[in-house]
């Protein structure tokens, strides 16, 4: 190659600078090939990562509006003296339709009655209803669940 490119007039249709120059343009097209190859392994393994934080952080964020719903329903039906559904034991099912379910509180024996109705007296108790307690989540508890998510996957993928 170094005696054809010296003087490439002469050398233009020399069969030997011909074959030389050819055999560089494969050795080319193939390491080309080769990088083309590595990059777009790298570009594939980069958007399955990308997927993985994307469904990971869509996870998060569903499991956090499904909390959030499930506590704004009890705060609701905790209006009406209602507790909460628990855990039903293997075998038991949720009755069908309408039901309703209330709780009723106990009387109260030592609540002063009151002389007129404009001297209502208030709850002793403060009511019914059961509290629930539920502050509301920082940027960093949803950062961390979406780690937490990314974290149990990966661990899924590895089995």
């Amino acid at each position: 190659m170094i005696r054809c490119a010296q003087d490439r007039s002469k050398t233009r249709y020399d069969s030997e600078c011909v074959n030389a120059r050819q055999a560089v343009a494969r050795i080319q097209a193939k390491e080309e090939a080769a990088r083309a190859a590595a990059l777009e392994a790298s570009s594939e393994s980069k958007r399955d990562a990308l997927r993985r934080t994307q469904a990971a952080a869509a996870e998060a964020r569903r499991r956090a509006a499904e909390g959030k719903r499930l506590r704004e329903e009890a705060e609701y039906q905790a209006q009406f003296g209602v507790a909460p559904p628990t855990d039903l034991e293997s075998g038991e099912s949720l009755p069908d339709g309408n039901v309703p379910v209330a709780v009723v509180p106990d009387a109260v024996d030592n609540v002063p009655a009151s002389d007129s109705y404009g001297d209502a007296q208030p709850a002793i108790d403060g009511g019914n209803a059961p509290v629930v307690n539920s502050e509301p989540e920082s940027p960093e508890s949803d950062l961390e669940s979406i780690r937490d998510e990314l974290r149990r996957r990966s661990e899924e993928g590895e089995d």
